[in-house]
């Protein structure tokens, strides 16, 4: 994509920082309200003048449509409204059109309101009281080719078009113009999955504030063996997450894993010297989310370190994160992905189970899956094309079994965030690589 300057967008590789015991991330600084909502909105317009064309001629659009109402945002408006325009208001209908020969690409909003000055007003209600109407007009003015609208049965990031929308836009519109209207189940997708350079160069403190964020948790700031439960450090970590003013999009997980225990425990459970814990766990802020796993290690009176069959647990998911990586391509499925990758981990003895997704605007975002915990085969979810200038959450296990614990196989789960650039995956802000130690 050459218009978009891939080249010269492109990010270095952040160094590969090893988090674990001995190496607690510091807190990066954490932006007050105000200044998160300068950096979303300078990030929206960046995004707008550059993602927006090229995902338009990628796919041979010179019209693009996009339709929602007020608390029905669809995904897309959601991500294209300012930092102080929490909801669509009453219905807002943006249009972007590419006049072609390397032009601007036109940004329109037919709606009441205005949207942050990154979109040109284009309806006067005084004038035209009838909304669809007046769209009518700015298309029949511009003579678009193709029309795309939103519009999947496969995903729900595309399929943003409402049928009333549809029966009503396609009702203003000329016989000529509503003929060049395609339902388009990509644009959206990449327009979500596609990360900008200003994106990528924020999102390494983001995933170190998360990281920073488990690493007190797993300590003894909020742990105290023999008294702290599972839910506990749950609520602990919610706690922590209001006082920085920052979200999370889901509840986090917090599991023992114990000795002589059969499974995962949870909730009311207490923490005791000799658990290994884990963590599920993701912030929000500047409308980019993290999506992190890691471990942590409860030590008895007199260890110093966590018992060799967990660290070499440990170190088979490291392996398995590095197999996985290694096995991305641009433009192949996730479900091909997922099949080299686990061939390659089963021949070096590795049990795995990989289920890694993009991550970006949302948690479970838009784009290809690679495998899911509950199945490692090919999944209709995964046999979308994997591209460049995304961001993965590289999520997987490795069960092994730990002779300090009679042999009693354990799961090693980690998660850590990465960016794909087309020829490589590195992670934003590294990896967890020892055991977090509890005292």
């Amino acid at each position: 994509m050459k218009h978009w300057g891939l080249a010269a967008a492109l990010v270095a590789a952040p160094a590969a920082a090893q988090l674990g015991e001995g190496a607690r991330p510091a807190y990066p600084a954490v932006p007050s309200l105000r200044e998160r909502a300068v950096a979303v909105d300078a990030s929206l317009k960046d995004r707008l003048e550059t993602v927006v064309p090229a995902i338009m001629r990628e796919r041979g659009v010179d019209m693009w449509i996009v339709v929602a109402r007020e608390n029905f945002e669809e995904p897309v408006i959601a991500t294209m409204l300012d930092a102080e325009s929490f909801a669509a208001r009453r219905r807002t209908i943006l249009v972007f059109f590419d006049p072609g020969k390397g032009r601007p690409v036109e940004r329109l909003t037919v709606s009441r309101y205005g949207m942050g000055g990154l979109f040109a007003p284009a309806w006067d209600p005084a004038r035209q009281p009838d909304q669809w109407k007046a769209l009518a007009a700015i298309v029949a003015q511009r003579k678009p080719k193709r029309i795309a609208v939103n519009s999947s049965a496969a995903s729900a990031y595309a399929d943003g078009m409402t049928l009333s929308a549809w029966e009503e836009m396609n009702a203003a519109l000329a016989p000529a113009d509503r003929a060049r209207v395609v339902r388009d189940d990509t644009l959206a997708i990449r327009w979500l999955e596609s990360r900008s350079k200003r994106e990528l160069a924020d999102y390494p403190r983001i995933v170190g504030t998360a990281q920073a964020i488990i690493a007190e948790g797993f300590s003894n700031a909020a742990i105290r063996p023999g008294r702290t439960t599972s839910a506990d450090l749950v609520w602990w970590y919610r706690e922590k997450i209001a006082a920085l003013k920052l979200e999370t999009w889901f509840q986090p997980s917090v599991g023992i894993q114990r000795a002589g225990a059969k499974g995962m425990l949870e909730g009311d459970t207490v923490i005791q010297p000799g658990d290994m814990l884990w963590v599920d766990f993701g912030i929000v802020t500047e409308r980019l989310a993290t999506d992190t796993q890691h471990l942590a290690y409860v030590l008895k009176p007199g260890e110093t370190e966590a018992p060799a069959g967990l660290r070499a647990g440990l170190a088979a998911a490291n392996r398995l994160q590095a197999i996985t990586m290694a096995s991305f391509r641009e433009g192949e499925s996730g479900n091909a992905i997922l099949a080299r990758a686990r061939t390659a981990a089963i021949a070096e003895g590795i049990v795995p189970s990989i289920y890694s997704h993009p991550i970006g605007f949302h948690g479970h975002a838009a784009g290809s899956a690679i495998g899911f915990w509950d199945n490692q085969a090919a999944d209709p979810r995964g046999a979308g094309p994997v591209r460049a200038r995304t961001t993965w959450s590289i999520e997987l296990m490795a069960k092994a079994p730990v002779p300090e614990w009679g042999g009693q196989v354990a799961e090693f789960r980690q998660e850590e965030d990465a960016f794909f650039d087309g020829r490589r995956v590195t992670w934003l802000n590294g990896r967890q690589t020892g055991f977090y130690l509890v005292r």
